[in-house]
């Protein structure tokens, strides 16, 4: 049997643990962790279109099998750092690096451990970066993690001038990591299209050069998450104009849309600077509570619940409801890397303020719509109570079934107490 002495205690470096265990940093080697490494270099351009120096993001699927993301922000620092290495360098080859530690260069952000761009390049078989700023663009290359541009005087060699400013980053993941190196492009265009709902004043321009059929799409949307709550329900017998509900609150920015259909489902998602949480968490759990106390208290108000009346459920409530809750958080604690689930506790006060507020607007100023939602949600209970009244019946119909007694008891019923027993 081998020893397990200190000799037996490992310690990766750099980037080694990235591609030692990819999992834990992107999920899975699968085709969901491949596609999370456009995700990753894209939420960094989201975060400069959040710190308002982005207007257009542009994504690219080359013929080659790689992925080009480009955007027209500041641009990744190309000064020295205090560590004696070029900036650009440190962010994009070193774990826990990037400016996004504390509000001082961006306000809010989906980019907070400081390693999505460093672990895209460690699982990358090959990464390009042009990075436009100060009037040049500056040029660094990668091969797994490691770099191969010769610097000059310390610094990455300039191949252009330029008036513009932004980042360029082209990668081709590394197929002895993944299972399968062609990204999918139904999953993409959907998070790219989701992006767009969630940042109305973002142009995002996405291009395929792999496939056969070759395909550009410009992702616009004007409207923000009133549209994307539309597009959730289309198909959808609707039952009232999307509810839009804005509110700030303890600096946290909280963003609702709301819309009933004719169908008894329930479809909310959640988001956090863009972050798609896909588990939930606090800002869905605010949401959620103060909603059905809202619809109770209204439903009080207008006599339809009565004293003696037990309250709507939360279930009750949500019946036939999509709905969207994005917030903007400056410290926000997520659950793991990949980020599926919000944890800050203050969120759902600030879901809460922002949500009593305007809805309670709204149900006044929209009597019509109001009687709408309480009537589904009406419906929504009657048919919670029938389907309980239902199983009830169906456990009461053989008491004595199933007890081990033998097979010729019947349960018998009568009308006519003479004829009746009750045994205890």
């Amino acid at each position: 049997m081998s020893q397990y002495n200190a000799d037996s205690i490992s310690v990766l470096e750099g980037l080694e643990a990235v591609r030692k265990r990819p999992g834990m940093y992107i999920g899975s080697v699968g085709q969901k962790g491949l596609n999370h490494l456009i995700y990753e270099i894209l939420d960094n351009s989201v975060d400069e279109y959040l710190a308002g120096h982005c207007k257009n993001i542009y994504v690219t699927l080359e013929a080659d099998g790689s992925c080009t993301v480009e955007d027209d922000g500041r641009g990744i620092p190309t000064e020295l750092h205090k560590k004696g290495v070029v900036a650009a360098r440190v962010v994009l080859s070193t774990l826990h690096a990037g400016g996004k530690f504390d509000n001082s260069a961006y306000k809010t952000s989906g980019g907070l451990h400081g390693v999505g761009s460093s672990v895209v390049n460690a699982l990358s078989k090959k990464m390009d970066v042009y990075i436009s700023r100060n009037g040049n663009v500056y040029h660094d290359s990668y091969e797994k993690g490691v770099p191969k541009t010769e610097l000059v005087k310390g610094l990455l060699p300039v191949i252009a001038k330029t008036k513009k400013t932004g980042t360029k980053i082209n990668f081709l993941p590394d197929d002895t990591i993944f299972e399968k190196t062609a990204f999918r492009t139904d999953w993409l265009k959907s998070r790219l299209h989701e992006t767009a709902y969630l940042n109305p004043s973002l142009y995002i321009h996405y291009k395929n050069l792999r496939d056969e059929i070759k395909e550009e799409i410009v992702y616009h949307e004007e409207d923000g998450i009133s549209a994307y709550v539309k597009e959730l329900n289309k198909g959808k017998e609707t039952l009232h104009d999307p509810i839009y509900i804005k509110g700030l609150s303890d600096r946290i920015e909280v963003e609702v849309a709301i819309q009933f259909v004719d169908a008894f489902e329930e479809n909310i998602l959640g988001f956090c600077n863009n972050i798609f949480t896909q588990e939930g968490g606090t800002h869905i759990v605010g949401f959620k509570t103060r909603f059905t106390q809202m619809i109770n208290t209204y439903a009080r108000e207008l006599g339809i619940l009565k004293e003696k009346d037990a309250n709507f459920t939360g279930s009750d409530t949500r019946n036939g409801m999509s709905a969207i809750v994005a917030i903007k958080h400056r410290d926000p604690i997520f659950e793991g890397q990949t980020k599926t689930k919000l944890g800050n506790n203050e969120v759902m006060g600030a879901v809460d303020i922002a949500v009593s507020e305007a809805l309670e607007i709204y149900l006044e100023e929209h009597p019509k719509e109001a009687k709408i939602i309480v009537d589904k949600v009406i419906l929504a209970a009657t048919a919670r109570q029938a389907a309980r009244k239902a199983r009830e019946m169906v456990q009461r119909k053989s008491p004595l079934s199933g007890g081990g007694l033998p097979g010729k008891l019947a349960d018998c019923s009568s009308k006519d107490p003479v004829l009746s027993e009750l045994f205890l």
